[in-house]
């Protein structure tokens, strides 16, 4: 099969998630009204705290929390058809199963954020801060950006796409009845989510967590991945783009747009925020 046939058929396995949502717009503009709430719930308490890469992340219970509203924020307008597809598929109706299983796929993501904090934590007290700026922190950024975008072109990124672009598929294979079930799904879900974005959100720390604008950013490609019929043109984009932030981080970081350029002094403590 050639490649263009290709992805016209894994175009099409997208369908039945968008039949869903026509079918349950009410739902999609619940989980839309939470995602806008989300960025602006988001944009208000990031303010001011975007000091570029591996900008300091405070506490753990306020970092955490954060994190969660980012996820909702980032995430939810992508998963929006998978969800519409669940509600459609259950039998009693329940309006709070799928609600069940959105928080079981933020669930999931707030277990990466808590792995997040820990590996800054350690980064941070690792030889007096291994992270700064003006130590290893630019160019472990920019690796981190470069493997980012070399996993983009792995098969085990293709397998974890495979699964968020084919809602009907997850769906019938790890279906659960029940309130817990439920949960269940959307925890399993949010997993394979992680298995196909965990680079992009590496990505998203070595560009400033706390920026706004790399949030929008890396929201979008996930997006595009996700949902855009044309699969290899999303991920090969997505791997270009990549590519070229990482290349700019080691060699011009000035001219990467919107990256704030931390003093060359120390890596920010990570008290700071949260306290």
């Amino acid at each position: 099969m050639t490649a263009p046939a290709q992805d016209r058929v894994r175009g099409s396995a997208l369908a039945p998630g968008w039949a869903a949502v026509r079918s349950r717009v009410w739902l999609v503009a619940v989980l839309f009204a939470l995602a806008a709430i989300a960025w602006w719930s988001t944009g208000d308490r990031m303010q001011d705290m975007d000091e570029g890469p591996w900008t300091g992340l405070g506490t753990f219970g306020w970092f955490v929390g954060v994190w969660l509203v980012m996820m909702a924020a980032m995430m939810l307008p992508s998963v929006a058809p998978t969800v519409a597809l669940y509600s459609r598929m259950t039998r009693d109706r329940a309006p709070l199963s799928p609600l069940l299983f959105t928080a079981g796929y933020l669930v999931t993501w707030g277990g990466v954020g808590a792995l997040a904090f820990a590996i800054a934590a350690g980064g941070a007290h690792v030889d007096g801060g291994v992270l700064a700026w003006d130590r290893a922190g630019r160019w472990i950024a920019g690796v981190t950006l470069l493997v980012a975008a070399a996993y983009e072109l792995t098969p085990l990124k293709s397998v974890c796409l495979q699964k968020c672009r084919s809602p009907l598929g997850f769906l019938l294979g790890a279906w659960r009845d029940g309130w817990a079930g439920a949960l269940q799904m959307g925890t399993k879900h949010g997993a394979w989510c992680v298995g196909c974005c965990w680079a992009l959100m590496a990505a998203l720390f070595a560009l400033g967590v706390m920026s706004i604008p790399w949030m929008v950013f890396v929201a979008a490609l996930i997006a595009a991945e996700k949902v855009l019929p044309w699969r290899r043109v999303a991920t090969y984009g997505t791997a270009t783009i990549l590519l070229a932030l990482g290349v700019l981080m080691l060699v011009a970081p000035d001219a990467i747009p919107a990256l704030t350029v931390p003093a060359n002094d120390a890596m920010p403590q990570m008290s700071q925020m949260g306290s």
